[in-house]
């Protein structure tokens, strides 16, 4: 473990915020990564490991506890795979979108249309990353993982991650704490050898998004290029020079609510079945007809509704800030929460709690916050 002066996380994080902690250590190797937690853990420290730092909101007051910062790098290519696919064993340090740049560079399709997403391979699983129809468990094969609890290492298959929509049992979720925690050290991804030539897209979103008909064909290239600027004109690629990017990306997630009650909500708003309405079957003999028909029996579905479509008409619009904050909506994108410069994490919870009350007050239901949160209440 490498023990370093410790910087302001406000240089370390998107969203700009927090003061410089206790302790920091850096690792730029597996090896040192594993050393350093372990050392941690067994002191009984406070702790937490920051990666690209976008999808953390960090408390004005000093974190009192060691910070470690992962830079660890590396993509191998490892077997495993059945024909026309290739596994890659990615560090959980290693920058994603430079993994998403690799795999277009090499003709390996997957992750394309997460292009542009900040942060670091080892957050993706965790949060099962996702954009535009596609998302991590699609292509994840296992991770490599050491428990906080005991310091062992073990190799973890996707299926025992429990991932869902934006959630695995590894994710922090505001006011409660992981189903396991562990930090992730290695991500094996399982991806299809396209090449660089046209081939068609699957997914509805995906070509919905990219203004493709069903059938076109188009190169990984092409894919990543139009994602990214996709994402730019909604401010969602880190830009120094665009104030809208100083942000954690979506700070709210889409709700996901019973179907009974998406029914309540304004026909205009956005939803999404979570999975699909198949109408039960029945079939009643003639013989033993006595003009009744049973009713159906109701499945409950959820319903993923537009977190963004909700804040809109809640009245809050692209660049809303309150009274003399330096928080502020981005002036592109409904669900993003910017530093306008100089914020501090107060004025970003307090534009956040505006915004649950908003939304509660006219739809009836409560908006989640999307990233973690250090010493900071909503």
């Amino acid at each position: 473990m490498t023990e370093i002066d410790p910087l302001p996380l406000s240089r370390l994080t998107t969203l700009q915020t927090g003061a410089a902690p206790t302790s920091m250590a850096e690792a730029r190797t597996r090896d040192e990564l594993v050393e350093a937690l372990r050392s941690i853990w067994a002191a009984g420290d406070e702790w937490f490991v920051i990666g690209g730092g976008s999808n953390l909101l960090v408390g004005d007051e000093p974190f009192d506890g060691t910070v470690v910062r992962m830079l660890t790098r590396g993509i191998e290519r490892v077997g495993g795979g059945p024909e026309g696919t290739v596994r890659l064993r990615v560090q959980a340090g290693h920058d994603w979108d430079e993994l998403v740049a690799y795999t277009v560079a090499e003709g390996l399709s997957g992750i394309a249309a997460m292009s542009g997403i900040p942060g670091t391979v080892g957050a993706a699983p965790v949060q099962n990353v996702g954009a535009y129809g596609q998302d991590i468990s699609e292509t994840l094969v296992e991770v490599e993982l050491i428990d906080e609890a005991t310091g062992e290492i073990s190799v973890v298959p996707a299926a025992d991650l429990e991932l869902g929509f934006r959630t695995s049992v590894l994710k922090h979720h505001y006011g409660s704490v992981p189903a396991r925690r562990a930090v992730i050290l290695s991500v094996t991804l399982q991806l299809v050898e396209v090449g660089h030539g046209e081939f068609p897209i699957r997914g509805e979103q995906l070509r919905q998004a990219l203004g493709l008909a069903p059938g076109a064909t188009v190169t990984l290239a092409w894919v990543r290029d139009h994602v990214l600027a996709t994402r730019r004109r909604k401010g969602m690629v880190l830009d120094a020079t665009d104030a809208d990017t100083a942000s954690a990306g979506s700070f709210f997630q889409n709700a996901i609510v019973s179907e009974r009650f998406a029914r309540t909500l304004p026909d205009a708003c956005p939803r999404w079945p979570m999975q699909a309405v198949i109408e039960p079957m029945r079939i009643i003999p003639l013989d033993s007809f006595d003009g009744y028909v049973p009713p159906a029996v109701d499945q409950p579905v959820q319903v993923k509704v537009s977190a963004a479509w909700l804040i809109e008409h809640a009245g809050i619009g692209k660049g809303f800030h309150l009274p003399r904050s330096r928080a502020a909506v981005s002036s592109k994108h409904a669900l993003a929460l910017t530093n306008r410069g100089g914020a501090r994490a107060e004025e970003l919870a307090e534009l956040a709690r505006f915004i649950q009350q908003r939304v509660q007050q006219e739809f009836g239901l409560i908006l989640q916050p999307e990233p973690v949160l250090v010493g900071v209440e909503l």
